[in-house]
């Protein structure tokens, strides 16, 4: 179904409600209507994609107090009416009749990644709270551009990184920056060594599956033939439509970084230095599937390890990395999915849900953990901020979301920047001895595979104004050109 003409060019009118504004709006600007004014006022939600994400939020918003389903949105529509049909719902196909809909208060978009932004904008326009998952932007700019609305309109915006609503978190802080128990932190590993397999690749596209409305599904993005075997899921892995796994599962363990270890004092790296590449499959898939990371602030460095591939093939072991100096200096439980904060006094591991503190011989000095559900309490404070309409009150605020996505974001914008793999050059323009040793350990890995580490891409080190949230210096104009895409007829992100 091609969108009418009418729904081509608009904004979306925001619609005007009877009753009174609420008082006490802590927002930047007023909304012509009125939803959830008052704390025991019931929200109604509109869940924007009915995949595995979105079914799994919508029912954690059905349970929640003062929440309920409403309508589902999807292109796929079976999809729709399966999840709709669980909580009593409406089902529809274009997520454009639930922004439409007075009876729809917030939407929850779970949306594949390239439609994030767009559909949050959207619903920003028409008067709606929003709640988005990760990544915010497929890109940096249409991120900032999410934040923008969200402050021009004056509605409460969260983005899905639910373990910033894990007390153990603010314990986790206190432990390491007030009773300094560790001392000084020196830097940080984050890790995604987590195994996934190949999408296939076939020698004429996919056939779009008939169920399934083509022209929403792409939405924003180019409208291209598919060469994996599935539609669904995959797109994680095709820089169209997605943002790898360090979009998929980085923007999670490097929020964690920015929140327990920099305490939010860090919005955007300001130096990055990338390698990587999709090796060892001869897939269809574009995003790599080895990548690692050196994200330089003006305090401590943080580096991130990804990999999808088993130590060898065949096997169910994930990789380990040991960025220490020698075996014995490293942790040797050090998560797999996490993240290792190297101070001077020992490590914090931390995971989700768990984390513990152990010193250099490895003996436990503290552990961490809060029998509690995450995903509860985020859904739970975002349905207390809309109807506090206190967007202060938020665990995610959207900003903090958009600078924890740009971690991710720059690094994947370095990756496809980058150019021929050396080794000598992504290690001399570093002065981080732990980043030698990740490099060493990313590519050793590789023979295993019979895998020549020229195989892989590398970026130089670029330079990244934070201010602007562009590139600056050398070899910066290849990679500006990556943190904004080109749109779609009808569905465009304008400047804010």
């Amino acid at each position: 179904m091609k969108p009418s003409s009418n729904e081509i060019t608009r904004p979306i009118q925001r619609r005007s409600f009877l009753g009174g504004i609420a008082a006490g709006i802590a927002t930047a600007a007023t909304p012509l209507r009125v939803h959830a004014s008052a704390s025991n006022d019931e929200v109604r939600i509109a869940i924007l994609g009915a995949g595995g994400k979105g079914s799994q939020l919508a029912s954690y918003f059905a349970k929640a107090s003062g929440a309920k389903v409403v309508m589902v949105a999807d292109p796929d529509f079976q999809r729709a009416e399966k999840t709709a049909a669980l909580y009593q719902a409406k089902a529809v196909k274009d997520l454009r009749k639930a922004l439409d809909s007075p009876d729809v208060d917030a939407v929850v978009i779970a949306t594949c990644d390239h439609w994030h932004c767009l559909a949050a904008i959207w619903a920003l326009e028409a008067g709606k709270d929003v709640y988005v998952e990760k990544p915010l932007g497929h890109n940096q700019w249409e991120g900032r551009q999410v934040v923008r609305a969200a402050a021009k309109h004056g509605q409460i915006v969260q983005l899905g990184t639910q373990q910033r609503s894990d007390p153990m978190q603010s314990q986790i802080r206190e432990f390491l920056h007030q009773e300094k128990a560790l001392g000084d932190i020196q830097y940080v590993q984050a890790n995604r060594l987590g195994l996934r397999g190949p999408v296939g690749k076939r020698t004429s596209p996919l056939p779009f599956p008939k169920d399934v409305d083509q022209e929403l599904w792409f939405g924003p993005a180019a409208i291209q033939p598919i060469y994996r075997n599935q539609l669904q899921y995959d797109w994680h892995w095709d820089w169209n439509t997605g943002t790898g796994e360090m979009g998929n599962w980085g923007v999670h363990i490097l929020d964690d970084v920015r929140n327990v270890a920099y305490q939010d004092s860090q919005d955007l790296p300001d130096r990055i230095t990338v390698g990587g590449g999709r090796v060892g499959w001869n897939d269809a898939g574009q995003t790599p599937n080895v990548h690692f990371a050196l994200l330089e602030t003006k305090t401590f460095p943080t580096m991130i390890a990804l990999s999808n591939l088993p130590t060898r093939p065949k096997e169910k072991s994930a990789w380990a990395i040991n960025t220490a100096s020698s075996p014995d200096a490293w942790p040797p439980n050090a998560p797999g999915s996490g993240y290792v904060i190297a101070c001077e006094g020992g490590f914090f591991l931390g995971q989700r849900g768990n984390g513990q503190a152990v010193d250099h011989d490895g003996k436990v000095i503290r552990k961490f953990h809060v029998d509690a559900n995450m995903i509860t309490l985020h859904v739970e404070n975002f349905i207390a901020a809309v109807q506090e309409r206190d967007s202060s009150i938020l665990n995610a605020p959207i900003e903090n979301g958009h600078f924890s996505t740009g971690w991710c974001n720059l690094a994947n914008v370095a990756f496809r920047a980058g150019g021929a793999f050396s080794q000598e050059e992504l290690t001399s323009q570093a002065e981080v001895p732990e980043w030698n040793r990740l490099v060493n350990g990313m590519t050793s890995h590789l023979t295993e595979y019979g895998v020549d580490a020229k195989a892989l891409k590398s970026c130089p080190t670029l330079a990244h104004d934070a201010n602007t949230e562009t590139f600056t210096g050398a070899n910066s104009n290849e990679a500006n050109r990556f943190l904004r895409r080109e749109y779609r007829h009808g569905y465009e992100i304008k400047s804010t």
